[in-house]
């Protein structure tokens, strides 16, 4: 796809999985510019961007392909431009899968945890030394971008589920840390979800593993539909039936989860995180088995991990107050992400208050599962709700954030941008833990109310 290729431009290069690729192609030896609505959030690398869509920069670029975000229509005009000029249109997974494709390639897919799965398997191959390629949906303070270009053969990848785009990856080694019902404006059904992600893992190399998370159901589902004759299976869970397993689990109060670990029944040793929630020992499981399988021992994989941070917008601690406020932010917008960011939260702080401003994303998704995270929701103390995050889609009947409180069986308060920083901020009591959660802009109140109010860490 990129044969031939010297000059590309990106649109929506400000993005996190675009602005990842744009730097990747550039260490590829393009010459790549992009632009994008916004300034972007991602740091390109002294790659030009700018801001707005134009015909005008394929007049004035005249690059050798276009490579377009998920969130930018064909009849943009400045697409139009490009596709009347004859100019190669891709999109991005499209470049992503050139790249990956031709590497030996470990490649993450899930409808929740591939973002944390992807940076842990980064952090551990890159300090194990391998010099891998790393491509990641966020920026990871640990490796310092969202995005590695090494010398190595390994190509570590996350892969977005959300339009099919990640069937067009053919890894040496698949990942699926669930295959949960998601993306409902393209998987009509949870069987159209599982039928994806099986296709995904026969899609793997002929001598590829797929590595399998036994404690989701879809994931459970993918597995009983795979070949079992092709390449090697692993499956990892909670206790020591699975090949890799988890067991005597150990949450750490203000931060952090610690367990034991067995590799086919025998145990290895502890396993220590500084991230907390049961999810991330099943998170840190995928990676230490993919690791495993590239050489990379339990003991210095789990040495790494120790030194694991997170990635951005994954329970974030954004800053504390004088009155021991702890504002953190996450990225959870799906009921089971709801669920699983909640119950580690409480792990952690069982004794404080948890107070939740949400910002539903895209309105097909509120309009599905109004009900699951109105109930996701509940766990919290105090929950303040936003409008829905749009992210491009038109509203669709039975989709607002109304819909949510309808379903809710405990008070949950509505605001918008223009009186949340103030509803929230009198709201808060000492000792408080307030947390940001979406997928959109939701984490600027918490940054807004640290900004003008609080002492940042």
């Amino acid at each position: 796809m990129l044969n031939n290729i010297q000059r590309v431009h990106l649109m929506g290069i400000g993005g996190a999985g675009m602005s990842a690729l744009a730097k990747l192609l550039k260490a590829h030896g393009l010459e790549v510019t992009g632009c994008d609505l916004k300034e972007p959030h991602y740091d390109l690398d002294n790659i030009p961007c700018s801001i707005g869509h134009s015909a005008n920069h394929i007049d004035n670029l005249k690059p050798d392909a276009l490579i377009l975000s998920s969130a930018v229509s064909r009849d943009n005009p400045e697409v139009v431009c490009a596709v009347n000029n004859g100019i190669k249109i891709l999109s991005r997974a499209q470049a992503l899968s050139y790249l990956f494709n031709k590497s030996y390639g470990i490649g993450i897919a899930g409808a929740h945890g591939k973002t944390t799965t992807s940076s842990m398997t980064g952090l551990i191959f890159l300090r194990a030394l391998l010099n891998p390629t790393v491509y990641i949906g966020a920026n990871v303070p640990d490796i310092g971008s969202n995005a590695v270009s090494g010398s190595g053969k390994y190509f570590i990848a996350e892969l977005d589920e959300s339009d099919g785009t990640f069937e067009l990856f053919t890894p040496n080694i698949a990942i699926i840390t669930n295959a949960d019902w998601d993306h409902v404006d393209h998987y009509k059904t949870r069987e159209d979800v599982i039928a994806a992600f099986t296709r995904f893992a026969e899609g793997r190399k002929d001598d590829g593993a797929l590595i399998l998370c036994a404690e989701d159901e879809g994931a459970n589902k993918v597995f009983q539909h795979c070949n079992k004759s092709r390449g090697s299976i692993i499956r990892y869970g909670w206790g020591k039936n699975f090949y890799w397993g988890a067991y005597d689990v150990k949450n750490t109060h203000g931060g952090g989860v610690s367990c034991k670990v067995s590799h086919n029944g025998q145990e290895l040793g502890t396993l220590e995180l500084k991230v907390s929630g049961k999810h991330n020992i099943l998170n840190s499981l995928a990676a230490i088995a993919a690791a495993n399988l590239c050489g990379i021992s339990f003991e210095q994989s789990a040495e790494i991990l120790r030194d694991f941070h997170g990635s951005e917008r994954r329970m974030q601690v954004k800053g504390s107050a004088t009155n021991d406020i702890l504002v953190m932010d996450d990225y959870a917008h799906h009921p089971s992400e709801i669920k699983a960011t909640l119950n580690a939260v409480r792990d952690v702080y069982p004794e404080r208050r948890l107070v939740v401003v949400y910002q539903p994303h895209r309105f097909s998704r509120t309009a599905q599962f109004a009900p699951d995270i109105a109930q996701a929701l509940s766990l919290a103390d105090e929950v303040f709700l936003l409008p829905v995050y749009s992210a491009g889609e038109k509203e669709l009947s039975h989709s607002s954030s109304n819909e949510i409180i309808k379903s809710a069986t405990k008070t949950i308060t509505p605001i918008n941008f223009d009186n949340a920083e103030k509803i929230v901020k009198d709201s808060l009591k000492p000792g408080d833990i307030l947390l940001t959660m979406g997928a959109g802009d939701v984490y600027k109140i918490g940054e807004n109310i640290l900004s003008k109010s609080f002492f940042r860490v």
